[in-house]
């Protein structure tokens, strides 16, 4: 795993005296012996080798969050002189997400003057409402701070620095008032919340003052619950990583999930160590004995401590593998997992008040009524779309009030809203990766507004609609769905208008550019005539496209498209030679977008919208004809994953529809292969045996119908004459 994170200690002391602080009250002391701040030998050092291995692993983008101690110790001008090295080092390499962690007392405006001139987002740690804030964060006088971050808050919230706000930061103590707590950090209106349960490990547990094991559980869920109800508005990451990891998709926070560590941590004197939050365990537990002057950020992702932190499933123990839940909860944070004697072979110390409230979310959010999407793949696409659109409403929300977010919603209503406009919108929504492009932003992977805006764009171009939108575009061009990309001469500033579908792009002073250029500058997508005149787009240039789990292959010159082209037509002759009742179904792939792949690769879905298949450059036809059954099933159910419940999630009847479902694929891929066939069909008969024999209401009434009709297909695969022959 490629190190994408560092957070780098910009002072080593505090101005606060937070009693659950795991710098200065846990078990690690060696706060004592760092320097007070951070050198300025030691920062050239950091930033060289941070970019140096930037450049040597091809990285796209790192994170740097300042932190400390209290990093605002360090005062405004040197705070410059800190974001300007790292910027001035950082960015000819690769993209810089400059962040800094805070307690906010000493938040004003000269610091929010560096923030904005450097794009540094800013978050502030704060547990609540005035009560709850006080239990644990005063300063050394034992005076409260709350008034004080407050202020700071409302300052960073102002039109001049709103766009630098990133969030809250609020460690969860259960004796005070959960309600009270979210409704109190809602109000100051954070793009993100992240409740953080309090570092403790089996030596030193947390406390539990009604002595429940699930006090943790329980008091999150009651939050849940208020933010369900108010819709979600804001963004809490503990709940998005569960409600993600529930359905299939990734860990969003390292605190839960298994997704592996790409973290670094240096300190004011250049050592390297691993999570901060291993303080807690034991002292010395962080350390790793490199550092800035003689070790690189490579050698480091080496160490054996960084390397157990990547091991996913395989990094927990026997008893975390077993559970259901292991997958949303990824056995807790590392830290806390310690005991003396067994170190960090251990569940969480949370281990109960996890698998509670995975359990308690699971249940929540599933709907155990019927979908008509089961049976109906028109409906399949309805309910898609309809995703795609509450998608657009939630980033949308997240992103109002941020420079150039509110224009491109504007445009998208107003294309939208136009019945003469409105089916090219439906169909701009419809492209495999607009979805991408929405994921990208929902999950933070993309922080301008360009993926959307090019988008609506498309959908004006293609509706002959006006059109008129600035934003910040990278680099390798101006990509609009469907349609092509356009050559721009560096990244930076478009201004884009279209002008009854006529599209017309400036960078800066000239006369801008436009499809058509004498100088070739626009290179159209083109669509590959197959069986029955059908075209399917080809897209080798959506920057999103790189989105499946191999690389994608670059785009292709004109002899490479046509052999491509030929072979595709070839696979559609040969599906349309199978028998009559092979062919249409509820599992044919209703493909609309093909994305060449590297050589080799062979054929693969990716994270994206309903409709896109990645083919290998050099796919055999027969290949692709042999695969469709199983991928097809697998777009489906993954499809019907994302638009209706089969299952609570989190529990085995979920995978034991997969694997059903998986087994009669691979019976459809080897018609004429008796061994390999009747292997499939007799695995895909135990999966649907064990899943009659759960509990009930694992399976919602979508997930019966589905499992009814893995049945009713299993029945005459199974009773078929067992032929003898091998595979095409």
């Amino acid at each position: 795993m490629k190190l994408q994170q560092l957070v780098l200690k910009i002072h080593s002391r505090c101005d606060l005296a937070c009693d659950h602080c795991y710098v200065y009250e846990h078990a690690d002391q060696s706060w004592k012996k760092r320097p007070v701040f951070l050198s300025e030998e030691t920062l050239r050092k950091v930033s060289r080798r941070f970019a140096e291995y930037a450049r040597e692993q091809k990285l796209p983008s790192v994170s740097v969050i300042l932190h400390g101690g209290e990093p605002l110790l360090v005062g405004p001008v040197r705070m410059r002189d800190i974001c300007a090295e790292l910027v001035e080092t950082i960015t000819p390499v690769t993209a810089l997400d400059l962040r800094i962690h805070t307690n906010g007392v000493r938040l004003n405006t000269r610091f929010l003057d560096v923030f904005r001139e450097f794009d540094v987002k800013v978050s502030v740690s704060l547990d609540g409402d005035r009560a709850a804030n006080d239990r644990h964060r005063r300063d050394r006088r034992g005076r409260s701070s709350h008034d004080r971050v407050l202020r700071a808050i409302e300052l960073l919230r102002s039109p001049a620095y709103r766009h630098l706000y990133s969030g809250l930061l609020c460690t969860v103590d259960v004796a005070n008032d959960p309600v009270a707590v979210h409704d109190a950090l809602a109000a100051l209106h954070p793009p993100r919340v992240d409740y953080l349960l309090p570092h403790s490990t089996w030596d030193n547990p947390p406390p539990r003052p009604d002595g429940s094991p699930t006090a943790y559980a329980d008091w999150l869920l009651r939050i849940f619950d208020r933010w369900d109800a108010q819709g979600r508005t804001l963004g809490v990451r503990t709940f998005e990583s569960v409600l993600s990891t529930l359905r299939g998709g990734p860990a969003l926070t390292e605190a839960m999930g298994l997704a592996p560590s790409d973290l670094a941590v240096v300190e004011t004197d250049g050592s390297f160590e691993q999570a901060d939050s291993l303080k807690t365990a034991y002292p010395g537990a962080p350390a790793t004995g490199y550092d800035v002057d003689r070790h690189t950020f490579a050698e480091f992702a080496r160490h054996p401590g960084v390397r157990a932190r990547q091991l996913g499933l395989a990094g927990v123990g026997p008893s975390c593998r077993r559970c259901p839940v292991v997958e949303s909860c990824g056995g807790g944070l590392y830290a806390h997992r310690y005991s003396t004697g067994h170190g960090f072979a251990n569940p969480s110390v949370f281990c109960s008040d996890l698998k509670a409230f995975v359990d308690g979310v699971a249940e929540r959010i599933t709907d155990h009524g019927l979908s008509p999407a089961v049976h109906d793949r028109h409906e399949l696409g309805y309910a898609q779309g309809e995703l795609v659109r509450t998608l657009l409403g939630v980033v949308a929300a997240r992103h109002a009030g941020e420079p150039g977010w509110d224009a491109v919603w504007h445009a998208f209503l107003a294309l939208d809203g136009d019945p003469s406009t409105a089916p090219h919108v439906d169909a701009i929504l419809a492209h495999p990766y607009v979805h991408t492009a929405l994921n990208h932003c929902l999950h933070g992977r993309s922080r301008e507004p360009a993926p959307l805006a090019r988008a609506i764009t498309a959908a004006a171009v293609r509706a002959g609609a006006d059109l008129a939108l600035r934003w910040h575009e990278g680099a390798g061009g101006l990509h609009l769905p469907t349609l092509g990309t356009l050559d721009l001469p560096a990244p930076g500033p478009v201004d884009v208008t279209v002008t009854a579908g006529e599209l017309h792009v400036r960078t800066g002073p000239g006369a801008g550019r436009r499809p058509g250029d004498a100088d070739g500058g626009w290179r159209p997508l083109t669509t590959v005539p197959v069986a029955g005149g059908t075209r399917l787009l080809l897209d080798d240039a959506d920057p999103l496209r790189d989105c499946y789990p191999v690389p994608v292959a670059p785009p292709l010159g004109p002899s490479d498209l046509a052999v491509f082209a030929k072979r595709l037509h070839r696979a559609h002759e040969l599906l349309e030679e199978r028998p009559a009742a092979e062919r249409g179904g509820a599992n044919e792939p209703a493909l609309t977008t093909l994305t060449p792949l590297a050589a080799g690769t062979g054929v693969r879905l990716g994270a994206h919208g309903l409709g896109a298949l990645g083919l290998a450059v050099d796919f055999e036809p027969e290949d692709l004809v042999r695969e469709l059954p199983r991928v097809g099933r697998r777009a489906r159910l993954r499809a019907l994953r994302e638009t209706a419940d089969l299952n609570v999630p989190g529990n085995r009847a979920g995978r034991l529809l997969d694997e059903a479902s998986d087994e009669l694929g691979n019976a459809a891929r080897w018609p004429r292969g008796a061994d390999e066939r009747n292997a499939a069909l007799a695995r895909a008969a135990r999966a649907l045996d064990e899943l009659g024999s759960r509990p009930p209401r694992e399976l919602t009434a979508t997930g019966e119908a589905l499992a009814a009709e893995l049945r009713a297909e299993l029945a005459p695969a199974a009773a078929a004459p067992r032929g003898t022959d091998r595979p095409r």
